[in-house]
Parts: structure tokens; C-alpha cells; sequence
């Protein structure tokens, strides 16, 4: 059985984050990073062009070489990006025992002390999805079929909850009545759908119920 783990949500804001790697999922790292309030330093000999723009404009630190383990020093979350090297991620992993980091290395849950769930966005809505290392490509299936469902009028329903609860805490003194007309806004929401499952899947079940 895979280790589902404790979700939390971490407070990133000011505080020092470091991504190993130069490429495309160490860009969506960064901006993720950026996203919270993160100071973000990027290590690698060379960036994509995202990652270029971003230090262009000074949005992150870039240091131009391999990584050192002095990099994390003061770090709070380190990022490893780069894939197939499982004697660095198991390095890193030991480094973060002795400075005390949080370390993530991707495709490698055992040789990290958290994972990354796949994210839903929109709007203010924040919706991790994790299949506890199960399948990271479900995880990521979910969270594309969720943004589908989740969409532009979602987005203005849930600004217009935000605005009426900060009206309502501020006009209405009666809490009773806060809590039942910020209830009502509600009532009624639902979220439905169906599951279609995957040939390979139906297949496997076929078999192993004959």
C-alpha cells in the first residue's frame, strides 16, 4: 500500500526555495514558487528561455553551475528536477537530514520527504490531487478533467462569494445572520459526474473476475 502522506499547505511567502534543474518542470517549479510569495534561486548550468526571462527580470537568483550542498543553506524547500540520477536525489535526501530542508525529487517518492500533488487552479480555488505516488499520469489526468469542470463562471461564483462574505462581515452585526445568508450562497451547489475507466483497465477486470 502506498503512503498517502499528511496533506498540509505550507506558508512559502519570504522564505527561501531552491530548484535544482533548468529545463521545463524546473520553470513550472519556479513559477509555482513565485506564485506563493517564494525568494526562488535556480541552480543549473543552463536555463530555457522561461527561466532566462524570469532572471532577466530578477524575479529568481540563478547560479550557473552545478549544485553544491552549500546552495541550501538557509533553504526551506528544495526542488529537484533532474531525472534518472537517483545517487544525487539519494544525496540530497541525506543533506536534507543533517541542514533540515524539505526535499522533493521528482519521480523518486522514496528519496523525497514530500510529495507534490497535481494542482487545480482557478481562480482563488486551490485542489490538490495525489494518488500517493500511485500514478503521478492519473494524478495529472484528474487535475486536467477538474480544470474543465471548474470553469470561467466558477471563477466569477467564487469572486462573488468572496465579495458578499466581506460585505456581510462587515454590514451584518448579527452572527446568526452572517452564517445563514453566507449558507444560502451555497445551498444548491453541487458537483457531479461519472468515471469512464481506460481500456487497459476494463480488460485487467475482465480477466481477473473470469
Amino acid at each position: 500500500m502506498n503512503n498517502a502522506g499528511f496533506q498540509i499547505s505550507l506558508d512559502l511567502y519570504g522564505r527561501l526555495c531552491v530548484v535544482i534543474g533548468g529545463e521545463d518542470e524546473a520553470a513550472h517549479k519556479a513559477a509555482q514558487l513565485l506564485d506563493v510569495g517564494a525568494k526562488v534561486t535556480v541552480v543549473n548550468p543552463t536555463l530555457n528561455v522561461e527561466l532566462r526571462k524570469l532572471t532577466a527580470a530578477g524575479k529568481i537568483l540563478h547560479r550557473g553551475r552545478r549544485f553544491r550542498s552549500t546552495d541550501t543553506q538557509g533553504a526551506f524547500v528544495v526542488l529537484n528536477t533532474l531525472p534518472d540520477d537517483k545517487e544525487f536525489a539519494a544525496s540530497l535526501r541525506a543533506l536534507s537530514e543533517e541542514e533540515r530542508f524539505l526535499v522533493w525529487s521528482i519521480d523518486q517518492p522514496e528519496l523525497s520527504n514530500f510529495m507534490m500533488p497535481a494542482l487545480v487552479r482557478r481562480g482563488s480555488l486551490r485542489m490538490a490531487i495525489s494518488t500517493g505516488g500511485a500514478s503521478p499520469a492519473l494524478a495529472g489526468t484528474l487535475r486536467r478533467n477538474s480544470e474543465e469542470i471548474f470553469d470561467e463562471e466558477f471563477e466569477k461564483y467564487l469572486d462573488w462569494l468572496g465579495g458578499l462574505r466581506k460585505d456581510v462581515q462587515a454590514n451584518e452585526p448579527s452572527m446568526e445572520k452572517r452564517r445563514e445568508r453566507l449558507k444560502a450562497a451555497v445551498e444548491g451547489f453541487r458537483l457531479t459526474g461519472a468515471v469512464e475507466y481506460p481500456a487497459a483497465w476494463l480488460t485487467h477486470r475482465e480477466s481477473a473476475d473470469s
